[in-house]
């Protein structure tokens, strides 16, 4: 029978196995802790590249040797638990999701605020301009939502379209 393991799970063990085997004098915990980031990086979580997840493992130091205690009891003779230091990796790996969650919501543009700086980029337009030129002036705006801003003023009779498709050019009507 089969049985399938999630990757992270090995990953995991993988740090759990390193640390009991001790290949260097020194160095072990940070190595450890690199490979771990690795194997992170190989499941496709890349979180550790935003947030120090060697940060959050120091700020829980105390339960990271608990858990390594734990779980290496037995170790040599293969009937130890991996789950606590599993476990704890895991919980680490969401502390870190959870803090990348919170730093990114703080990123977030106000609602509104593309479109501010599309109205801003046509009232400093001199004469006609194109679609192209409003998006060379507020980089980070989709296209549709610059088109619907100008459909918007269009219908309020603020711009005029002259021509159609990609080459047609706008100028505002002053109203």
């Amino acid at each position: 029978m089969e049985k399938w393991i999630h990757p992270l799970a090995l990953v995991a063990a993988l740090n759990l196995d390193f640390l009991c085997i001790h290949p260097f004098r020194d160095g072990n915990g940070r190595v450890s802790r690199l490979l771990f980031l690795l194997g992170c990086y190989h499941c496709g979580l890349e979180v550790g590249r935003y947030i120090s997840l060697e940060r959050i493992i120091e700020e829980n130091k105390e339960r990271y040797y608990e858990v390594l205690e734990q779980s290496s009891q037995r170790w040599h003779d293969g009937k130890h638990d991996p789950w606590p230091t599993m476990n704890f990796l895991l919980f680490i790996l969401t502390q870190a999701c959870k803090e990348f969650e919170q730093r990114v919501g703080h990123l977030k543009s106000p609602r509104g605020e593309k479109t501010e700086a599309v109205l801003a980029a046509i009232d400093r337009q001199i004469g006609t301009f194109r679609v192209a030129d409003l998006q060379a002036e507020s980089p980070g705006v989709g296209l549709d939502l610059i088109r619907r801003i100008l459909a918007r003023l269009q219908k309020a009779k603020k711009v005029k379209a002259l021509g159609t498709g990609r080459s047609a050019r706008w100028e505002k009507t002053g109203n």
